[in-house]
C-alpha cells in the first residue's frame, strides 16, 4: 500500500495477512576490501563460475585467454582453467578443451569437477552442456552419464548426492525435463522422482530457468528465470519447490515479478540470482530490469521468508539501486554480498542519479540480511590508475560471487576491483576482514530515563519500567542544543541544529558511560538529506529507527544501519490505534514498551510489538507520571539507559 504524506512517500508495513516479520540484526564476518594479489587474470568475455577441490580453484566463463600475473604473456585457454589458490600458479595439467562457455561448476563427489554450460564437445568428444572431469587431468569421466540434449545448462547446485540442474533445455539424459532436473551426483543418472518443469516464457519467448538454490537442510528449492508456470501452476519468474518426499511446487507466489520493467524486449526476465540464508528460513533475490518500481521489483535486492505461503507475497525488505542492475548475490558469514553495474544502494528516490538516501557502492557491496541496509564495506569495482593497457575499468556484469574456503571470489566482465587490476576474476580474502557487530537498544528492565531540562543539562531519573525514582540534575555541555535522542549500545544519537548544514540540522553521536555525554561527531555524511530537527521523539530497536515528527500524527520507522550509520531512504508507517502521536514529545523503548512524553507534560507508556497488527494499541496506554513543577515530560530530548 502506497500513500503520500506531506510530500513524503510513506509505505505501510505488511499486515497480518503477509506475516509481519522483524528480523534481528546479527554479527557478520566481512571479508577484506583488499583483493588478493595472487589470483590470475583472464581476458575477453567474463568469469561465470568457481569451484574448489583441495587447494585448486576452478574457473569457468566465456573468456578466451589467461595469464598468472600482469607481466606474463597471454596464453589461449578457453572457458575453463584451474590454479593453485595459495600461489596463483595456473595448472599445466588441467587443460580441458571446450567449444563453448562454462556457466556453472560443482566440486562433485568422488573427486570430480562437474561442468555445465553452452558447449557441444569436450576434449573433442560429444558432451553437450554437461560433463564430469578429472580434477587433475581435465579428462572426461566416462562413467558419469549426465547429458543435456539441447539448449544450455545455466546453473548447478549440489546437496548431498542430489545435483540440481537448471537451464534452457527440454531433455536431460534422454528424459523430458523442461528447465529443471535432478541427477545422481555420483553417477550422473537422472532422478525419476523429481519432475518439476518450467514452461511458457515471458513476452512470447522460450522459457528457461536462470538461477536456483537449495536450502541448507535440503528441504526447499528456489527457482528463478524466464517462465510463467511451474508444473502448470502460475509462478511468474520465481517459485519454490518442496523437496521433502516427492518434489512438488509450494503454494507461494509474488505479483511483484509479473509486471514488466523498463524494457521488456531487453529484460525479458529480471530475476538474476537467488540465495538462501544460512538457516534456510529466508532467501534473497537480485534483479535487473530498469524502471518499474513500485509495481515490480526491478533493479533491486529483496528478501522473502521461506515459510510464507499463498499468493501476493511481498518482500520483507527491498533495497533499490536507482535503476542499475544486480547480477549476482552470495550469502556468507552473516552478510549478503551483491554485484552488478549499480552505482548506489538504498536509492529508491531517484533514477540514474543519487537520490535522497543513496549510499555510494560501485558495482559491489554488502548488506545486512535483517534490514537490507548497506554495511560499511566498499571496495568499489574500479581499477583506478593501476590498469594495464587494454584493460577495461567497468563492465555491465558481475556474473558470480562465490564464498570459497579462503574468501569471497568474484567474476566480472571487466578488469578493475578495489582500485587494482584483477582481470575478469579475483578474491577478497577472509584474512584482513573484520566482524561487523550490530548495536541495539539496551534490554535492561530498569535503569534511568534521561530528560533534557535546560540547554546542556539533563535530569537522570531512576526507572524500573513502572515507577520513577528521585531525579538528579547533571550538567552535560556536550549535549547542548539536543533534540530527539535515542540510545544504541554505548552511545546516544541525537538531533541538533547546525547552521550551514544542508537541512539546518543533523544527527550526531556521543559516547555515553552513564556519567558523561562525550564530544559529538556527525553520524554519517550520507544522511545530509534528512531533517532530524523535525523529530519529536525517537528510539532505536532491531535495526529500525522509530520516530514521530512534526506535522503528522503517526508512528514511523526507517531502517538504520549502525555499521556505517546509514539511514534508510524509505519511511514506513507503523500500524497503531488509539494514540495521538502528534502529541508525543520524546520516546524510549524499555522492556517491550514505548515510554513517551506528552505535550501536557505527563509521562506515559504503552506495550509495543512490531510483529503485531496493530503494533501499538492505545487502549493499553498508562500514565506513569503527571506533569509536575519539577519535571515536565514535554520535549523531544529524552532517552533510556541502563547506566
Amino acid at each position: 500500500m502506497l500513500a503520500t504524506v506531506v510530500g513524503l512517500t510513506v509505505l505501510s508495513v505488511p499486515g497480518a495477512a503477509s506475516a509481519a516479520v522483524v528480523p534481528v540484526p546479527a554479527p557478520a564476518t566481512l571479508v577484506s576490501t583488499n583483493p588478493a594479489d595472487t589470483t590470475p587474470h583472464a581476458r575477453d568475455g567474463e568469469t561465470r563460475a568457481f569451484a574448489q577441490v583441495g587447494n585448486t580453484v576452478y574457473v569457468g566463463g566465456s573468456f578466451t585467454q589467461i595469464r598468472p600475473t600482469v607481466t606474463a604473456g597471454w596464453a589461449t585457454q578457453r572457458y575453463l582453467f584451474a590454479y593453485d589458490r595459495t600461489t596463483g600458479a595456473v595448472s599445466t595439467t588441467f587443460l580441458p578443451v571446450l567449444d563453448g562457455a562454462v556457466n556453472a561448476l560443482i566440486a562433485g563427489p568422488g573427486g570430480t569437477v562437474i561442468v555445465g554450460g553452452a558447449f557441444k564437445t569436450v576434449n573433442g568428444v560429444a558432451r553437450r552442456n554437461l560433463v564430469a572431469l578429472d580434477p587433475v587431468t581435465g579428462a572426461i569421466v566416462d562413467s558419469w552419464v549426465g547429458r543435456s540434449d539441447g539448449g544450455n545448462v545455466r546453473d548447478l547446485v549440489l546437496h548431498g548426492n542430489h545435483l540440481y540442474v537448471a537451464g534452457a533445455f527440454n531433455w536431460l539424459n534422454g528424459t523430458a525435463h523442461a528447465g529443471l532436473a535432478r541427477l545422481n551426483a555420483t553417477t550422473g543418472a537422472i532422478d525419476p522422482t523429481f519432475n518439476v518443469n518450467a514452461s511458457v516464457g515471458r513476452h512470447e519467448t522460450n522459457s528457461y530457468v536462470w538461477t536456483i538454490d537449495v536450502s541448507a537442510d535440503g528441504s526447499t528449492l528456489v527457482v528463478g528465470g524466464n517462465f510463467l508456470y511451474l508444473n502448470d501452476l502460475p509462478r511468474n519468474q520465481i517459485g519454490l519447490v518442496d523437496l521433502t518426499g516427492t518434489p512438488s511446487v509450494i503454494d507461494w507466489s509474488s505479483e511483484k515479478f509479473v509486471a514488466p520493467c523498463g524494457n521488456p524486449a531487453t529484460f525479458v526476465h529480471y530475476v538474476q540470482d537467488v540465495r538462501f540464508g544460512a538457516d534456510g528460513s529466508w532467501f534473497v533475490v537480485g534483479t535487473n530490469g530498469g524502471s518499474g518500481w513500485p509495481s515490480a521489483y526491478c533493479d533491486a535486492l529483496v528478501r522473502f521468508e521461506t515459510a510464507a505461503r499463498g499468493t501476493g507475497q511481498l518482500a520483507t525488505w527491498v533495497n533499490f539501486t536507482g535503476n542499475d542492475t544486480i547480477t549476482s548475490v552470495e550469502v556468507a558469514d552473516g552478510a549478503i554480498y551483491l554485484g552488478g553495474h549499480f552505482r548506489w544502494l538504498n536509492n529508491p528516490n531517484a533514477s540514474d542519479v543519487a537520490g535522497n538516501g543513496a549510499v555510494d557502492r560501485l558495482g559491489i557491496g554488502a548488506v545486512n540480511p535483517a534490514t537490507g541496509m548497506p554495511l560499511n564495506w566498499n571496495p568499489r569495482r574500479s581499477g583506478g590508475s593501476s590498469l594495464p593497457s587494454g584493460a577495461s575499468n567497468w563492465g555491465s556484469s558481475v556474473p558470480v560471487l562465490w564464498r570459497g574456503t579462503d574468501g569471497l571470489y568474484f567474476g566480472h566482465n571487466s578488469d578493475g576491483m578495489g582500485d587494482e587490476y584483477h582481470g575478469r576474476l579475483g578474491m577478497f580474502p577472509l584474512a584482513g576482514g573484520r566482524t561487523a557487530t550490530p548495536r541495539n537498544a539496551q534490554s535492561a528492565t530498569s535503569g534511568n530515563l534521561h530528560l533534557r531540562t535546560a540547554n546542556g543539562e539533563l535530569a537522570k531519573v531512576p526507572f524500573n519500567g513502572t515507577t520513577l525514582g528521585t531525579p538528579t540534575t547533571v550538567s552535560q555541555p556536550n549535549w547542548t542544543g539536543a533534540g530527539a535522542t535515542w540510545q544504541v549500545g554505548d552511545r546516544i544519537y541525537w538531533s541538533r541544529q547546525v547552521t550551514g548544514s544542508p537541512t539546518g540540522s543533523r544527527i550526531d553521536i556521543s559516547l555515553y558511560n552513564g556519567t558523561t555525554i562525550g564530544v559529538p561527531w556527525e553520524a554519517s555524511g550520507y544522511n545530509d538529506w534528512f531533517t532530524p530537527a523535525n523529530l519529536t521523539g525517537a528510539f532505536f530497536l532491531d535495526g529500525r529507527l522509530y520516530y514521530t515528527r512534526t506535522g503528522a500524527s503517526g508512528l514511523y520507522y526507517r531502517y538504520f544501519e549502525t555499521d556505517g550509520n546509514y539511514l534508510g531512504a524509505t519511511e514506513f508507517a507503523v500500524p497503531t490505534t488509539g494514540i495521538t502521536w502528534s502529541a508525543v514529545r520524546g520516546m524510549a523503548w524499555v522492556a517491550g514498551k514505548i515510554v513517551y512524553g506528552h505535550t501536557d507534560g505527563s509521562l506515559r507508556s504503552v506495550p509495543f510489538d512490531p510483529t503485531a497488527t496493530p503494533a501499538v494499541a492505545g487502549a493499553s496506554a498508562t500514565v506513569l507520571a503527571p506533569a509536575s513543577a519539577g519535571l515536565t515530560w514535554s520535549q523531544p530530548a529524552m532517552f533510556f539507559s541502563v547506566q
